[in-house]
């Protein structure tokens, strides 16, 4: 059984920063390109960064230079550091595993929920 089990989220005030983390059970970690989406209320579910074999990433034009995606294949684990958050930034943000030549193995997270407020 696949799962993904996020943790991290909360509220902060702009400016500050939040980490995801992303565990991930029931694949073999190394075959999928893992990443972090988002959606806010009343928009459409959105890339925020991916990470591929460890080591190459991807990165959402509007969080390039803030925020920054790892993974550690050790412990099946992505994470998401999130700096100089905006309340653009507001959102339910969740992991997302991909295989990288199957598409129909595709998993999500149930989702964390983000909140940037003063």
């Amino acid at each position: 059984q696949v799962q993904l089990v996020e943790s991290g989220g909360g509220l902060v005030q702009p400016g500050g920063s939040l980490r995801l983390s992303c565990a991930a059970s029931g694949i073999r970690y190394s075959s999928y390109v893992m990443g972090w989406y988002r959606q806010a209320p009343g928009m459409q579910r959105e890339l925020v960064a991916t990470i591929t074999d460890g080591l190459s990433t991807n990165y959402a034009e509007s969080v390039k230079g803030r925020f920054t995606i790892s993974s550690d294949n050790a412990k099946n684990t992505v994470t998401l550091q999130m700096n100089g958050l905006t309340p653009e930034d507001t959102a339910v943000y969740y992991c997302n595993a991909r295989h990288t030549l199957i598409v129909a193995r595709e998993y999500w997270g149930q989702g964390t929920q983000v909140t940037v407020s003063s």
